[in-house]
């Protein structure tokens, strides 16, 4: 049923992380809200100021992206309620940054892929989303931006999108699927709190 990509968020952990870049993944994942956080669900605001300090909000994130091994984060996931994503679907391409996206048109062609989450460890599930979108947005300095998106990328904008709006992975995969999924995740946060303890 499912095209298996590769996860959203979350780009599967590569086996032979050296020791450093293996402490900066977890150190990059403690700054990740995570499932039961209610800010995941809030729906965030629009931006009206483009200034510095947006300008290095959007730079943190790319860089805890980076080492969090994700392919998109939303603002909401890192507890500041703005309407910022940012996103790279090839590890060698720049940082994209959308501040106020806004979906414009969406194909009536979708397809099912597998999704992962950040914000909800073990977590993979199947999800159908239009398989090309336009999206009107703003870049860091308030400029317009439009994006014509299709495959991996369209589907992690329109992921972190979600996002923006308390939305995750879980409120749009089949139910068997969300039972699992939420078995998985329990099984995670238990194991990562008693790593902690």
């Amino acid at each position: 049923m499912a095209e298996h990509h590769e996860e959203l968020d979350e780009a599967p952990e590569p086996p032979t992380l050296d020791p450093e870049t293996l402490a900066r993944r977890r150190a990059a994942l403690a700054h990740v809200r995570k499932f039961g956080d209610p800010v995941l669900r809030t729906e965030a605001r629009q931006v009206v100021r483009f200034d510095a300090e947006l300008r290095d909000e959007i730079a943190r994130m790319g860089v805890l992206m980076h080492d969090a091994y994700g392919i998109g984060l939303a603002a909401t996931q890192v507890g500041i309620l703005h309407r910022v994503l940012v996103y790279r679907v090839e590890s060698d391409s720049p940082v994209n940054a959308l501040v106020n996206p806004v979906l414009e048109w969406s194909s009536k062609e979708e397809e099912w892929a597998e999704e992962g989450c950040l914000s909800l460890p073990a977590v993979h599930v199947d999800v159908e989303r239009p398989v090309h979108v336009r999206v009107r947005a703003q870049d860091e300095s308030g400029g317009a931006i439009l994006v014509e998106a299709s495959g991996l990328e369209a589907r992690v904008i329109q992921h972190e999108m979600d996002h923006l709006d308390g939305v995750l992975i879980l409120d749009r995969t089949p139910r068997d699927q969300r039972k699992e999924g939420m078995r998985a995740l329990r099984a995670a946060l238990e194991a990562a709190e008693d790593d902690a303890a």
